[in-house]
């Protein structure tokens, strides 16, 4: 078969993008995410597990509502829907429960800012942010019940299966935790996973990379957030980096080890990023992070130009099946892979 036609079955693309799943959810009407910060913490910042958070970590570089006054749910929400319509002329919405760790409180506590979707008739789904080790049955079962009436995420920060990596850049949970979150949640029917992982993290080779993309992979994840690690001001990655001890990956050197990245994840997993957003003032460094349109147009170029795709090493999470029959693994189709 001509492996060029076939990487581009899947309308085109060669990796499946969440514009094309909302697309086909919606009978193709435009979604957008609205990200919202419902005030709360996180267990690896105020001394349940650590004190510290995470060595990178300065949510105002990953949520916009982290970087202004705390206002109420609704006007976030509101204000959100507005702003989107405006800008992008998108129909439908998904909130986006975004800084910090969304499952971190009581059931009552959840269930009350969840609700918080309701209100809004051009909400079609909810989006959950949150840690691997900051769930259980209860909260699960919550988040299911949103299943009947809506499209409901949530979205795993995993960074590496590497537990070394995760040590170092003091994650305090382990790919264990990962597992069993992913065991947890998968009783549930209404849910879909995405995975968080960074590509860059200190010390981590091609092959660490490439190791927790084929994890991913043969766990079939519904969708996967590939972030390059950048260095923010203030942090304890800025000062390894000020040391000399930590170099992040160059523009070139990221868009090869994402092209390698997408190239072992099944066919179907969404990518839901493949970028990252920072804003100056907070940006010690690469430079290249500022230009989004660019590290995109370069993964795409090299995708093209190398004839390379999503999928294209996937193998074992399709049950031994050919390599053509995987090229054909419809996203059109959920159970393409099953």
């Amino acid at each position: 078969m001509n492996l060029k036609h076939q990487a581009t079955d899947f309308p085109g693309e060669r990796y499946y993008k969440p514009s094309g799943y909302f697309r086909h959810l919606t009978g193709g009407m435009k979604v957008s995410k609205v990200g919202i910060d419902a005030g709360f913490s996180c267990p690896n910042r105020d001394g349940k597990i650590s004190p510290d958070g995470c060595i990178y970590c300065d949510n105002r570089g990953f949520s916009l509502n982290a970087r202004k006054p705390q206002i109420p749910l609704d006007a976030q929400i509101r204000e959100g829907l507005r702003s989107l319509k405006e800008k992008t002329g998108a129909e439908k919405f998904i909130i986006y429960f975004q800084a910090y760790t969304n499952t971190y409180a009581p059931v009552n506590v959840l269930k009350e800012k969840y609700d918080a979707i309701k209100k809004f008739e051009d909400v079609i789904g909810i989006s959950i942010a949150t840690r691997p080790d900051c769930v259980n049955e209860e909260i699960l079962d919550l988040i299911d019940s949103y299943g009947k009436d809506y499209e409901v995420w949530i979205e795993y920060g995993l960074q590496s299966i590497h537990d070394k990596t995760l040590e170092f850049i003091n994650r305090r949970h382990t790919y264990k935790d990962f597992l069993k979150a992913i065991e947890l949640t998968r009783k549930r029917k209404n849910i879909k996973i995405c995975a968080h992982v960074i590509i860059g993290l200190p010390s981590e080779t091609k092959a660490m990379i490439y190791e927790t993309a084929k994890a991913l992979g043969g766990l079939k994840v519904d969708g996967v957030k590939i972030h390059p690690l950048h260095v923010m001001k203030d942090t304890k990655l800025e000062a390894l980096f000020n040391q000399g001890l930590y170099v992040p990956p160059g523009l070139d050197e990221y868009v090869d080890l994402a092209v390698g990245f997408l190239e072992y994840l099944c066919p179907d997993t969404v990518i839901q990023r493949i970028s990252a957003d920072c804003p100056r003032d907070l940006l010690a460094a690469p430079e290249w992070i500022l230009d989004k349109n660019r590290v995109l147009a370069k993964i795409e170029e090299k995708l093209v130009k190398e004839n390379r795709f999503q999928g294209r090493l996937f193998s074992p999470a399709c049950g031994g099946i050919s390599l053509a029959k995987r090229l054909l693994c419809s996203r059109r189709k959920p159970d393409a892979c099953s």
